[in-house]
C-alpha cells in the first residue's frame, strides 16, 4: 500500500509568503495541516484555498509544543514540516517516494538554503535539517526545536529556499526564548551559537562575540554545526577588533576544518585585518592570504553544513582578484575576476569594467 504524507505547518500572519510555500509543495502531499497561532491577516483564508485542515492554537512560547500539536492532527503515515517563509525549489517527487517506500525506516534531512544580507551583498548559507519523518515522531526544544528519533537520518535530494531572515529579524521573539533556554542549559553550546546569530543581525557584535567565545570553548567538535560556529567566531573576532584572539583559533582548527572552504575564506579576511592592524609585526603573513584563498578554491563549494555559497568559488576568486590588484599584479587580478564573472558575480564584472577603462 502506498504511504501517505502530510504537510504540517505552524503559522502566524504569513499572508506574504504562504501561497508561495503551498504552491511549491502541494503536488507532493496528500493533506495539508495548518496550525494558526493567532493570525490577524489573510493567512487562514489563503490556507483554505488549498483545502488545508486549519486548527487554532494558543501560542505558549514553545515551538516544540506547537509543532507537536500540529503533528497530532495528521492522518497520514508521514509528515513533511515547512515554515511559511520556506519553499521547495527542486523536483523532489522521486526522492520523497523513495524515502516513504523504503522498507528500512529512516528520517529525511533536506538541504535548506538560507538567504541573508552580508557585508558583500546577498549570501546563501546551506544547512541540512530533518523535515520528513514518520508521523509518530515528535519535537523537543522551546526554540530551534529538534525531532527526537533513533531512526537513521538520510540526506535527501530535497532543496528548500528560506528567506525569512532576509532584511528582517525575529529577535524580539527569539532572543527571550533563547535566553530562557540558556538559563536552563548553560553548558549547551548550540543555544549560544543560535543567540549569537540574533545578536549579529542586530549588529550587537560584542554580545555575539561573547556568546560565540563561550560556545567555542564548549563544543566537542562532533557537533554538525561546529565548523560554522568556528567560522562565525572568527567573523565576530574581526567585527570587534580583538584580532589577537583569532591567532590561536586559526592555528588550532586548520586540521579539523581542512575541507571547509569558509574557514580558509574567513581566515584570509582575518589575516588581512591582522596585517593591517600591525604591518611591522605581521607583514610576513601576507603570502598566507593568497594560500588561504587558493585552498578555499581547491576545496570548492562542497555543500558542507553551514557553508556559504561562493566561499569556494566566485567570492574567493573575487577576493583573490582584489588581493592581486592591491599588490599591483593586474594580470592575475583579471584572471580571478574573469573566473568570478563566469558565475555572473556582479562585483567582479564591475571590476573588470573599471579595469577596461
Amino acid at each position: 500500500m502506498k504511504k501517505t504524507i502530510s504537510l504540517v505547518m505552524i503559522v502566524k500572519n504569513e499572508e506574504r509568503t504562504l501561497k508561495r510555500c503551498l504552491e511549491s509543495v502541494i503536488q507532493y502531499v496528500d493533506e495539508i495541516i495548518v496550525v494558526d497561532t493567532g493570525s490577524t491577516d489573510q493567512t487562514k483564508d489563503i490556507a483554505a484555498e488549498y483545502q488545508a485542515r486549519i486548527f487554532d492554537y494558543k501560542w505558549s512560547n514553545d515551538f516544540a509544543a506547537a509543532r507537536n500539536f500540529a503533528l497530532e492532527q495528521s492522518t497520514c503515515d508521514w509528515c513533511l514540516v515547512l515554515d511559511a517563509d520556506e519553499y521547495i525549489s527542486n523536483d523532489c517527487s522521486d526522492a520523497v517516494q523513495t524515502l516513504l517506500s523504503n522498507p528500512f525506516p529512516a528520517v529525511g534531512k533536506v538541504k535548506r538554503i538560507d538567504k541573508f544580507q552580508g557585508k558583500d551583498g546577498i549570501n546563501l548559507e546551506q544547512s541540512y535539517i530533518t523535515r520528513i519523518f514518520p508521523s509518530y515522531c515528535r519535537y523537543t526544544g522551546k526554540i530551534h526545536e529538534q525531532i527526537v528519533t533513533d531512526l537513521p537520518r538520510i540526506t535527501m535530494d530535497v532543496e528548500i529556499q528560506h528567506d525569512g531572515y532576509f532584511q528582517q529579524t525575529k529577535n524580539e521573539r527569539n532572543i527571550p526564548l533563547l535566553l530562557e533556554v540558556i538559563n536552563q542549559s548553560p553548558e549547551d553550546p548550540y543555544y549560544y551559537y543560535q543567540i549569537a546569530k540574533e545578536y549579529r543581525g542586530l549588529e550587537r557584535h560584542e554580545d555575539a562575540f561573547e556568546c560565540l567565545k563561550k560556545a567555542y570553548h564548549l563544543i566537542s567538535g562532533q557537533e554538525v554545526y561546529a565548523p560554522s560556529l568556528i567560522v562565525n567566531y572568527l567573523y565576530a573576532i574581526m567585527a570587534i577588533g580583538k584580532l589577537e584572539d583569532g591567532i590561536a583559533v586559526i592555528e588550532k582548527e586548520q586540521e579539523f576544518l581542512y575541507d571547509f572552504p569558509d574557514f580558509y575564506f574567513a581566515g584570509a579576511l582575518y589575516l588581512l585585518e591582522l596585517i593591517m592592524s600591525d604591518p611591522g609585526q605581521y607583514q610576513h603573513l601576507l603570502s598566507h592570504i593568497e594560500q588561504y584563498y587558493m585552498r578555499a578554491l581547491e576545496i570548492g563549494d562542497n555543500g558542507k553544513e553551514g557553508s556559504v555559497m561562493g566561499t569556494g568559488s566566485f567570492a574567493a576568486h573575487h577576493n583573490l582578484g582584489v588581493f592581486y590588484e592591491v599588490l599591483g599584479d593586474l594580470e592575475k587580478a583579471k584572471e580571478q575576476y574573469l573566473a568570478a564573472a563566469h558565475y555572473k558575480y556582479e562585483p567582479s564584472i564591475e571590476r573588470l569594467s573599471l579595469m577596461a577603462q
